[in-house]
């Protein structure tokens, strides 16, 4: 069952909704964005809190046909690798298409690779607050490096967002 964030629905409401990892940038389109917030807004309970991080626009900002290698290692000492290709970056829309190529290598020998096409959205902190009060939010709390209270720095990796649900 493949969902898509704008479509989720769940019986309960919850007391907190925690998106992590960057993941909202996986929706490029504004108006997409406020219906899914929106829709996580109507699943909390009142009182309820959204907290979600976002990469700064740095993170974004590879010229195309850069690339990168990541790897790690599994347990059972195989290796993962992850090469990404940045293959467009638009900055009307600000988003960027990346291809990636993640493969599974056992014993130095290429056992697996699967290719996927990857955009996503880089979001300004202030146009993200308009976006949640749009999407009906309030007592909006911004803060970088995971260090509550602390305003974002130009610095800094992790842009974090909380956000309450009011009444």
């Amino acid at each position: 069952d493949r969902r898509r964030f704008e479509d989720f629905s769940y019986e309960q409401r919850f007391a907190a909704a925690i998106i992590p990892a960057g993941s909202l940038q996986l929706i490029t389109e504004t108006d997409g964005a406020i219906h899914f917030l929106r829709r996580i807004r109507d699943h909390l309970l009142p009182e309820g809190r959204l907290i979600f991080d976002l990469d700064p626009i740095d993170a974004f900002l590879s010229p195309a046909g850069s690339s990168s290698v990541r790897s790690w290692t599994t347990p059972d000492g195989s290796l993962l690798t992850l090469q990404e290709m940045q293959e467009e970056v638009d900055y009307v829309q600000q988003t960027t298409t990346s291809h990636l190529r993640y493969d599974l290598w056992v014993n130095g020998r290429l056992q697996e690779s699967e290719h996927q096409l990857f955009r996503l959205r880089w979001w300004g902190v202030t146009e993200m607050k308009f976006v949640l009060k749009e999407a009906g939010f309030t007592d909006i709390a911004v803060c970088g490096n995971y260090t509550y209270g602390r305003t974002p720095q130009q610095r800094d990796h992790v842009i974090t967002f909380e956000a309450l649900r009011s009444g």
